[in-house]
């Protein structure tokens, strides 16, 4: 069995540089003194309300988001590569998507199948021929990185839809210079607190040539039954916009409008973090109460932005993840700078028969799947609990979810599981 690479100490044993100050540090702290800042950062947590919930499980109640002491430390040049690659695999997304709903050139070329695309629950036949404005699909990414040993990163999926999870970042490092001001006085750390500004700023730069001179940006939750609304309110706050529901906006001569005291406000950026099914009613699942008829219509206008674009979850699919080697040689004429995990897609019969062969030493997720739902971990499934024929995608056990268990995952544990199945 492979072990798995620990970040501290490297395959060898020995203390890595980024490591060493760190490694001091916790010789010194007595661990009583570690436990008792854990359980206060738990604590504090619990008081402000930094909980998710995971749907479809019996206990799905709000939970806290695990809270790990001792810091993962990147080193600059590990931070330059890993920004590098991450530019390059959202530019590749983007331009992918552009593609998939303009010329479809990459379908052209046989590179990618077309009914992977056509066939896919994510695509949306109403944005073909729609631009969006200065052609970004993909304004907040949220790709899922692992590594292997201290030189190989590996992206474990892409999450092109309605990416959560930064706020636990952004929170995790406020509580640690909290409760660990001494760790931070020995290093140097970038700071991570500019991030809302720079993200409203994003948000700013798309919006529509008919926006004023200063847009207007709100952020459309599905409201406080949703699992990550504690995100929804946090980031409206630090971005210092409106937290607005679909009950909150109107369309009226395809202009978005929101409800105020002092009379109805255009709205030029919606920072939506409700999935394309329920935005418009009139457009996509008429029974939706989240969204708001019209937004369509408006959208389609070019008179306000979303983001992210609608139609962005066919970059998602877990089966479209292993053809981005060829996708980011296809659009940027580049090798890419961070690893595919090695995938199996079901829908070809060898690959079908070696995953059913296999089955335990794998991880098997759904095609159309968001974040960590529907996946099966082989190693780790009980005894006669669970039947994983990867026939179709709704038949897979849904027992590992996100944040908390995909995040803790190592690609040396895949590894050791063998390697990642795409199920049909």
């Amino acid at each position: 069995m492979v072990a798995a690479f620990d970040e501290m100490k490297g395959h060898n044993g020995g203390v890595r540089p980024a490591y060493g100050e760190l490694a001091r540090w916790l010789a010194e702290v007595p661990p009583d003194v570690l436990d008792y800042r854990r359980r206060e950062a738990e604590l504090i947590f619990r008081r402000i309300g930094i909980t998710f919930a995971v749907y479809g499980e019996a206990e799905a109640q709000e939970r806290l988001i695990p809270f790990d002491v001792i810091p993962r430390i990147m080193a600059g040049a590990e931070w330059r590569l890993l920004e590098k690659g991450l530019t390059q695999r959202v530019n590749a997304l983007n331009a992918f998507i552009k593609d998939v709903y303009g010329t479809r050139e990459i379908l052209r070329a046989g590179l990618v199948p077309d009914d992977l695309v056509f066939r896919n629950p994510a695509f949306r036949p109403e944005m073909s021929g729609q631009s969006v404005p200065h052609d970004i699909y993909v304004h907040i990414a949220g790709i899922d990185i692992v590594r292997d040993d201290a030189e190989t990163f590996y992206v474990l999926e892409d999450n092109a839809r309605t990416p959560s999870g930064v706020s636990y970042m952004l929170e995790n490092r406020e509580i640690m210079m909290r409760l660990f001001p001494e760790l931070f006085s020995r290093h140097r750390i970038a700071p991570v607190e500019n991030y809302p500004d720079e993200l409203l700023a994003t948000l700013k730069s798309v919006a529509p040539s008919s926006a004023s001179r200063d847009p207007n940006v709100v952020l459309l939750t599905p409201g406080v039954f949703n699992s990550a609304y504690y995100e929804h309110s946090f980031l409206a706050d630090k971005l210092g916009v409106e937290l607005v529901e679909g009950r909150d906006l109107f369309v009226k001569d395809e202009v978005v409008y929101m409800r105020t005291t002092q009379g109805p406000q255009r709205v030029d950026v919606i920072y939506r973090r409700i999935d394309d099914d329920f935005l418009d009613p009139l457009t996509f699942r008429p029974d939706s109460a989240l969204g708001m008829p019209g937004l369509m219509t408006a959208y389609t206008a070019g008179n306000v932005t979303l983001a992210n674009a609608v139609g962005t979850g066919i970059a998602d699919d877990k089966a479209v993840y292993s053809f981005m080697p060829a996708i980011v040689k296809f659009y940027l004429g580049e090798e890419p700078l961070l690893n595919t995990v090695p995938t199996w897609r079901c829908r070809e019969e060898e690959h079908l028969a070696y995953v059913l062969d296999h089955l335990p030493e794998l991880v098997v997720k759904e095609v159309h799947g968001s974040g960590g739902y529907g996946m099966l971990i082989g190693p780790a499934r009980k005894q006669g609990r669970h039947r994983a024929v990867p026939r179709q995608a709704e038949n897979l056990p849904k027992k590992f979810h996100r944040p908390a268990d995909l995040g803790a995952l190592h690609l040396s544990d895949l590894r050791r599981a063998g390697r990642r199945a795409a199920p049909c």
